[in-house]
């Protein structure tokens, strides 16, 4: 099953912190569970809606044959899936819905993406666990199964908890997914001490961290202990300004920790820019959302080291080699999504003896 754990890089070593489940809809789903039972089969029938046709064909392709991977590691033909097309199109993903519905279908993994998910609600008897990280203004009877900002600060809060840090400032780049983002900060009630919303254009975004760090104070303070220990009587003042003048800035910065929702190159921007104003990591806990384990931004060794929450790091490996394996091809990471949702449905069933019912 996927968990979300947060991980401590440095360099090539990964110390695993603390896991928390993120499927947080045992409960939530149990009825949907019993009531998908056909009781003269005694089958468990699922529904996967994902793109077969289109731009994200190939995608939907790597999900299904996700799913066929689950069930030949259940090995237990007491399962139905049951795919459909969404053509990435809202209004063909309701009917397949519909078409599920009409064969007795209650419980569907999928939609994929977040604009597909428009009209599920007028499919009122039907659960889906949809692939999309997004969690906001989703229909009643969609669930988001995707490692999503407020999974992510949760378990952020359980290890700053953990660490005893005090002040953490959270910066939140001006892009599509900065509602969520919040949205993640509210639930998850973390103690912050202050938000930053910032400009990812490089200029303005370097002029915005100066200010955050006190940059421009911190570097007037080392300019004024050096006067000053310049016009003293100190007898080690020659030894004192030496060492000062290995430094760029003087002073103590206002945080203890920082996290940064952002990812990718934008991400190494904000980091390259906190050391532009000299704000190392090795002075304060650097904290992201979850990186997937990217390699381009875990060999930078000057941004080590960094934290950030993520799936368990060992079963991702072991489910890329077992699809590379059996497919010749690399997964993606929702394919991992699919195929624990299968397993996750499962076990559920064993717990709820469904086939009994």
């Amino acid at each position: 099953i996927t968990v979300l754990m947060l991980y401590y890089h440095q360099m090539n070593k990964i110390f695993k912190i603390f896991f928390i489940f993120i499927f947080n809809f045992l409960l939530m789903t149990s009825q949907s569970f019993t009531e998908n039972v056909n009781t003269n089969e005694k089958k468990i029938k699922i529904g996967l809606l994902v793109p077969m046709t289109g731009d994200n064909a190939d995608l939907g392709k790597q999900i299904i044959k996700a799913v066929r991977l689950a069930l030949k590691d259940i090995d237990n033909n007491k399962i139905e899936i049951y795919p459909k097309d969404t053509q990435s199109d809202p209004n063909k993903t309701l009917k397949s819905a519909n078409e599920l519905e009409n064969i007795g279908v209650n419980l569907t993994i999928g939609p994929v993406f977040y604009n597909n998910l428009l009209y599920l609600d007028e499919v009122s008897n039907m659960t889906f666990l949809s692939l999309t990280n997004k969690t906001k203004d989703l229909p009643k009877n969609v669930i988001s199964s995707g490692i999503n900002s407020t999974s992510q600060i949760n378990t952020i809060k359980k290890f700053i908890e953990l660490e005893k840090i005090k002040k953490s400032i959270f910066l939140i780049p001006n892009l599509s997914y900065d509602l969520e983002v919040l949205k993640g900060i509210k639930s998850s009630k973390i103690k912050i001490f202050k938000e930053y919303n910032y400009d990812i254009e490089p200029t303005k975004l370097t002029k915005q961290i100066e200010k955050i760090t006190n940059y421009e104070r911190r570097k007037q303070n080392l300019i004024d202990e050096i006067t000053r220990l310049e016009k003293s009587d100190d007898p080690a003042k020659e030894k004192k300004i030496k060492n000062l003048e290995k430094r760029y800035t003087l002073g103590n910065l206002k945080f203890d920790s920082v996290i940064i929702a952002d990812f990718d190159e934008n991400l190494k921007s904000v980091i390259t820019s906190l050391l532009y104003t000299d704000v190392s990591p090795k002075d304060f806990h650097l904290i992201t959302l979850n990186q997937w384990f990217d390699e381009s931004l875990l060999k930078e060794k000057a941004l080590q080291p960094i934290y950030y929450p993520s799936i368990n790091k060992k079963n991702l490996e072991d489910f890329e080699e077992k699809f590379s394996k059996e497919f010749e091809q690399y997964p993606n990471y929702l394919s991992l999504l699919s195929y624990d949702l299968v397993g996750l449905i499962y076990y559920l069933s064993l717990k709820n003896d469904l086939t009994d019912t």
